[in-house]
């Protein structure tokens, strides 16, 4: 079944994309979710006529999501944490513990969009990604000290 993004769909495609999918992936998930419209000759005119919207929106998404990067790229988090000898950590700071990091300084960053690029068990100052959108990302400074 081919239809028209109207969101972008992670492994699959950006707003304006016309993709083939499985009839169950649309008519289950895409469809009631919003995210794609069927494209049949009506849709096409009509997306056609509201592409320019939906373009505009993305632009403005993207926008936002770029001032925010730089926000979080000016961002130094400090994190405390139980250490041994040799500064070595009791378990691990994990994205959750980034993530609930970051919700105190005022910004709302899901888990699944920071990246680490090694295991945190040691105290230090590390960096960490986090992807805003599938163009923007940003950079957040993570000092680990010693409770």
């Amino acid at each position: 079944m081919k239809v028209f993004l109207k969101e972008d769909v992670k492994n699959l495609g950006r707003i304006g994309d016309i993709v083939n999918v499985a009839e169950g992936y649309a008519r289950n998930f895409l469809l009631p979710k919003k995210f794609a419209v069927e494209a049949n000759t009506g849709n096409i005119k009509e997306f056609e006529h509201n592409k320019k919207m939906i373009q505009e929106k993305a632009a403005k998404i993207k926008d936002a999501n770029k001032a925010e990067a730089d926000k979080l790229s000016a961002l130094t988090v400090t994190l405390r944490a139980k250490a041994g000898e040799e500064e070595k950590l009791f378990g691990s700071v994990t994205n959750m513990d980034i993530a609930e990091a970051l919700k105190a300084e005022g910004y709302d960053i899901d888990k699944k969009k920071i990246v680490i690029a090694e295991p945190i068990k040691r105290l230090g100052t590390y960096t960490a990604e986090i992807k805003l959108h599938h163009d923007v990302s940003a950079t957040v400074k993570i000092n680990v000290v010693s409770e």
